[in-house]
C-alpha cells in the first residue's frame, strides 16, 4: 500500500478526515522550505504538497504565483526539488509528499527519467494542473510503473461523465477543485459544492479531497461532512510570506485546520458555513 493510501485508510478508521498542506518549494529559499515541512507534519498535516515553481502557473492566483516568482529567482529548479525531497526523508519526514507542478518542466527533464528519479527520492504523488486527460498516458504509465500516484483533478465546470473518467484513472485521491477560476483565499465557497462533492464521492474509488479557496478552520470543518481531505494553500503561503523568519503563523493556522478536521464534523454544519 502506498503512503497515501495508508494514510487515507489510517484516517478511515479513525473516522476523521485529512489536511493537506501546500508550500512552493524554495520560497522564500529551500532551506525555510526544508525547515518548515517536517514542523508542518508536527502540527497536524497529513500530507505535504509541494509546489514546483514555474514561469506561467496558470492554476494558481496571485499569492502563489508570486511565491513561484520568489522561488524562481533563487534558483528553484525541478531538480532541485527533488533534491529536497530527498533530504526531507532522509531526515526523517514519513508524510506523504506530492509535487504540484506543470508538464513543461516534466517534458523538458523527461518524463521517463523524472519518474524514476522522483520514486527513488521518496515522492509518493504527482499533481499537474495543465495535463489534459486525454494526453495523459505518457505519464500515468511511466509514474505507475514507478509506484507514483497520478492525481487528476475535477471542477465545477467538468461534465459528469468526464469526472466519472477522471474517477476513474485518478490514483492515490481525486483532487476535486472548488471553484472555478486560480487558487487563493476565498471569504465565501460556491453554494453548489456539497452536491458536488457528493457527485464525485459516487464516482471515485479513491477518496476525494477539495481545494482552491479554503483557508480557515470553518471552511475546513464544515467541507469535511463532503470530502475525504481539505486542501489548503495559498493561505499557508501568504503567512510564510508575511512572517518567513517566524514559522508559528503558519503552524498556528495549521494546527487549527487540522483540530477542526479531526474533530467529528456536526450534522448542523451546512452551506451558511461556506459563507463566511
Amino acid at each position: 500500500m502506498s503512503r497515501i493510501a495508508q494514510v487515507f485508510s489510517d484516517a478511515k478508521e479513525k473516522r476523521r478526515k485529512l489536511l493537506i498542506t501546500y508550500v512552493c518549494a524554495g520560497d522564500p529559499d529551500l532551506e525555510t522550505t526544508a525547515k518548515l515541512v517536517p514542523q508542518l507534519v508536527a502540527s497536524g498535516a497529513d500530507i505535504i504538497e509541494l509546489g514546483v515553481p514555474f514561469s506561467d502557473p496558470l492554476a494558481d492566483g496571485p499569492t502563489i504565483q508570486a511565491a513561484s516568482q520568489r522561488a524562481l529567482r533563487k534558483g528553484v529548479t525541478l531538480k532541485k526539488v527533488l533534491e529536497l525531497v530527498v533530504k526531507l526523508r532522509a531526515e526523517g519526514v514519513a508524510a506523504p509528499l506530492v509535487l504540484m507542478g506543470y508538464l513543461n518542466p516534466i517534458i523538458a527533464f523527461g518524463v521517463s527519467p523524472f519518474c524514476k528519479e522522483a520514486a527513488a527520492a521518496g515522492v509518493d504523488g504527482l499533481i499537474v494542473p495543465d495535463l489534459p486527460l486525454d494526453e495523459a498516458a505518457p505519464l500515468e504509465t511511466q509514474s505507475a510503473t514507478h509506484g507514483i500516484d497520478l492525481i487528476l483533478l475535477a471542477a465545477p465546470t467538468t461534465p459528469a461523465e468526464r469526472v466519472i473518467s477522471i474517477a476513474r484513472r485518478t490514483k492515490g485521491f481525486l483532487y476535486f477543485v472548488s471553484m472555478t477560476g486560480v487558487t487563493g483565499s476565498k471569504t465565501a465557497l460556491p453554494e453548489d459544492l456539497p452536491e458536488r462533492l457528493r457527485a464525485a464521492r459516487e464516482a471515485s474509488s479513491q477518496p476525494v479531497a477539495v481545494g482552491f479557496g479554503i483557508s480557515t478552520a470553518d471552511q475546513a470543518r464544515a467541507l469535511a461532512l463532503h470530502a475525504d481531505a481539505v486542501v489548503v494553500g495559498s493561505a499557508i503561503v501568504e503567512r510564510l510570506r508575511q512572517s518567513p523568519d517566524d514559522f508559528e503563523p503558519v503552524l498556528s493556522l495549521v494546527r487549527e485546520l487540522s483540530q477542526a478536521l479531526r474533530g467529528a464534523p456536526s450534522l448542523h454544519h451546512g452551506i451558511k458555513n461556506f459563507m463566511l
